[in-house]
């Protein structure tokens, strides 16, 4: 996972038949985001992409891939490992998607998305550690390229089952989906709201929700230190939260926020001595303070409102170091 935080952040025309010369507005009519041949070419494109910027740690390498969470998270772990390692990923191991799965909705208007759900090189399959690697890729118009937005790491039986039409196209959530128990608008605000004080009580408990509060809770003072957290939901542009609708009536969703934590030494007392990866990202002199800012890409199951349980589950949080800077 380590590794992977470093390395790894208009209206348009659509041509329908050639013969007919037939054209529609792309920001108004309901097509597949993609063929399958599309996106497994995108797919294979952020691999290229991403296994040059690994090897090289070199940012600029993979940024026309990344975007969003992920590709905040890439870029600035790249820039950390290029300060640290500048001749490079010594230990780079090619990274391999395979047995990809492709979740492509219909839709109108951009971004258009899809999800690949796939098996990669760096677990150990068919056991307890076995693990599915599901991007999500983004694109932003006709002729831009598809990039991925966000990446969630997850067991295999974690995967829900999407919606799909008689010709098996998955359909998307929309972001003010009302048929959901919280809308995927607002998922990012409920999430950081909830992070702070407990409300809404919309989250189901686990690892990355009353968990991660308890041990934030637990390390706000200790002795000759304190912390204080600040968590800022993220909606707009790249950071906008994208759903499917799966097959039991609720979503798979992917948001996105950005988290902030200052810590305080107590008069005479030193602060911990940052790691190489932390200085690299650090600005400013430290004396008394570090604040450090994190971007955290996350995916939850939203269930159906009515549903049994309205309690979203999250299913997984990547986290990565974006900048740090002393006072």
């Amino acid at each position: 996972m380590s590794r992977l935080a470093a390395g790894i952040t208009a209206v348009a025309l659509v041509s329908l038949t050639a013969s007919g010369c037939m054209t529609v507005h792309g920001e108004l009519e309901v097509v597949p985001s993609a063929t399958k041949a599309e996106a497994t070419q995108a797919l294979q494109d952020f691999l290229t992409a991403y296994n040059k910027a690994d090897k090289a740690y070199d940012p600029t390498l993979d940024q026309g891939r990344v975007t969003g969470a992920l590709g905040a998270i890439n870029q600035a772990g790249l820039k950390a490992r290029h300060i640290t390692d500048p001749g490079g990923n010594k230990a780079h191991q090619e990274l391999e998607l395979t047995d990809a799965k492709f979740a492509i909705p219909k839709k109108a208007g951009w971004p258009r998305y899809f999800v690949a759900d796939t098996d990669s090189n760096r677990d150990i399959d068919k056991g307890p550690q076995d693990t599915r690697w599901v991007l999500a890729f983004v694109q932003d118009g006709l002729k831009q390229p598809w990039k991925v937005a966000y990446l969630s790491i997850l067991a295999p039986s974690q995967v829900p089952a999407f919606t799909t039409d008689k010709d098996g196209w998955a359909q998307p959530a929309e972001p003010a989906d009302a048929a959901l128990a919280v809308a995927p608008k607002d998922l990012p605000g409920h999430y950081t709201s909830y992070l702070n004080k407990g409300t809404p009580a919309d989250f189901a408990p686990g690892t990355h929700t009353s968990d991660w509060r308890a041990t934030r809770k637990k390390n706000a003072s200790v002795p000759g230190y304190s912390t204080q957290y600040v968590d800022q939901p993220l909606t707009d542009g790249s950071y906008q939260p994208l759903g499917l609708r799966t097959k039991d009536g609720g979503a798979l969703v992917f948001f996105a926020s950005k988290h902030f934590e200052q810590l305080t030494a107590a008069p005479n007392v030193r602060l911990p001595e940052l790691t190489a990866d932390v200085k690299a990202l650090t600005t400013g002199t430290m004396k008394k303070k570090i604040t450090k800012e994190r971007m955290s890409n996350e995916v939850a199951l939203v269930p159906a409102k009515g549903a049994g349980s309205v309690q979203v589950k999250l299913l997984g949080r990547l986290q990565g170091l974006t900048s740090a800077q002393g006072s």
